[in-house]
């Protein structure tokens, strides 16, 4: 795919419009959002994801409840010159507080959310869990391996086959 063509999203069909050079826009990529509870997990993931020529600035929160708050512009996250809406959120199924499921289907109620990116992590192979999570509204899912190095590689590879572009990068690789 040439940076010049449409993208329709990754399962779900919605174009993205992600990444400066798709609109001939010079502003800043947005940002992608990680929900993470496990800090080795968060800090190897965005450590792995800012060194890949990855130009969207990394967000992080540890709990379901911070994600949602995050999304809402909700109280520390009021700024959205700080905090802008993310176009890809990397959400763990099992965080704290508020569960991600609960955070997906939250977010597929907002319209403002609607062309944003989910990629649901999780450690679970429950067939059941999987199928909920798509069923919610995630775009892709990615099963975690089981050390943070194993999972930014997991991240890259998944980056990898979407040619990046769905990251803002026409070729990190």
């Amino acid at each position: 795919m040439k940076a010049s063509e449409p993208y329709q999203g990754l399962s779900a069909g919605r174009d993205v419009g992600l990444g400066p050079f798709r609109s001939g826009r010079t502003a800043p990529s947005p940002p992608m959002l990680l929900v993470e509870d496990d800090e080795s997990h968060r800090f190897r993931i965005k450590q792995t994801l800012e060194h890949s020529g990855i130009k969207n600035p990394v967000h992080m929160v540890e709990d379901g409840k911070k994600a949602v708050d995050y999304l809402s512009g909700a109280g520390e996250f009021g700024d959205r010159e700080s905090y802008p809406l993310p176009a890809i959120v990397f959400l763990d199924l099992k965080p704290r507080l508020v569960s991600g499921f609960d955070v997906l289907a939250w977010m597929r109620q907002r319209a403002e959310l609607t062309a944003t990116i989910v990629v649901v992590l999780t450690a679970s192979e429950d067939p059941q869990e999987l199928s909920r999570a798509y069923r919610l509204g995630a775009d892709t899912l990615l099963v975690k391996a089981p050390t943070a190095e194993q999972i930014a590689e997991q991240l890259i590879e998944m980056a990898a086959v979407f040619n990046w572009y769905w990251l803002g990068v026409e070729s990190a690789l």
